[in-house]
């Protein structure tokens, strides 16, 4: 079989030009080198170079030899390359599920700064999550998992990043707006507008509905933030939102903030990662960005 030494060895003896030269650059005996010749020849079944008085001169196979050398070898060179950065965490592609909508805009602060540190890592971003993040952390599908519900298991773990307030958003206008807190009551009458997802995963259920027995008037979802709040601007609905996020659209919008009950509802994001890749160093870079990003923010 060739093997990589075959391709180094004839590249070496025809950059040298004679078997003491690259015997030397190769470290070996020019005895050691001549066998290894006879060997690769042998095991050819043709010649790869012909004497030429003291010199080597290459047969037409060893020509071909070696233009596969000088393709190859580089090739070889480069992944070998490209591999110890993968190791030391310098190259890849850093893949995130995503399983908090309000989260991407929160996110695209972080990938900003994170780019500009790491400008051999791409980032690919799952905004529409729709397979469970769980599986997809163990299955490979991607390398990093945004959530507000993890999910402790072997093999997994899951790093809080920062702590927030979910808040009821309505329009400056709306009756509750003069109210610093709501009761599950105030609600009984109003069109709820959320994100596209399952109300069993939607905290002002959960946590402040569900417990008190009472249902909006109506429920309607709208996946994309900005639509969602020009909704609420235009008293459409009202809606909850974190209040980091509630805050940015405040002024610009005219819209009011009440906190969800008397002691509030208060909730961690969490960045979840495979324990294997506790050395991958783009990985815990970034997940130590978004930790400190926001600690002033929420």
């Amino acid at each position: 079989m060739l093997e990589r030494i075959h391709l180094r060895l004839v590249k070496t003896v025809e950059e040298q030009g004679s078997l003491t030269s690259a015997a030397k650059e190769l470290c070996l005996t020019q005895s050691a080198l001549s066998h290894t010749i006879r060997k690769l020849e042998d095991k050819l079944g043709t010649s790869i170079w012909i004497r030429d008085g003291r010199k080597l001169r290459l047969t037409q196979s060893g020509q071909y030899l070696l233009n596969v050398a000088n393709r190859i070898l580089p090739q070889l060179e480069y992944a070998e390359s490209k591999l110890q950065q993968f190791g030391l965490g310098e190259q890849g592609l850093l893949r995130i599920g995503m399983e908090c909508h309000p989260c991407y805009q929160w996110l695209l602060k972080i990938v900003s700064p994170f780019l500009k540190q790491w400008p051999g890592v791409d980032v690919d971003v799952k905004q529409r999550f729709r397979f469970g993040g769980v599986g997809a952390l163990f299955d490979y599908e991607i390398d990093l998992l945004v959530t507000p519900d993890p999910f402790f298991k072997e093999g997994l773990h899951f790093e809080p990043v920062f702590d927030y307030e979910q808040v009821l958003v309505v329009n400056n206008g709306h009756q509750l707006s003069h109210k610093q807190y709501i009761q599950p009551e105030d609600l009984r009458g109003e069109t709820l507008i959320t994100y596209p997802v399952d109300v069993d995963r939607l905290d002002i259920f959960t946590e402040f509905l569900k417990p008190s027995g009472v249902i909006p008037k109506r429920h309607k979802t709208i996946e994309a933030t900005d639509i969602l709040l020009q909704m609420v601007a235009s008293n459409r609905g009202v809606t909850a939102l974190p209040k980091w996020l509630a805050c940015e659209y405040q002024n610009q919008l005219g819209l009011s903030i009440a906190s969800l009950g008397k002691q509030g509802v208060f909730k961690k994001i969490y960045l979840g990662t495979r324990e294997s890749d506790n050395d991958v160093r783009y990985l815990s870079n970034f997940v130590e960005l978004a930790r400190s990003f926001w600690t002033d923010k929420v």
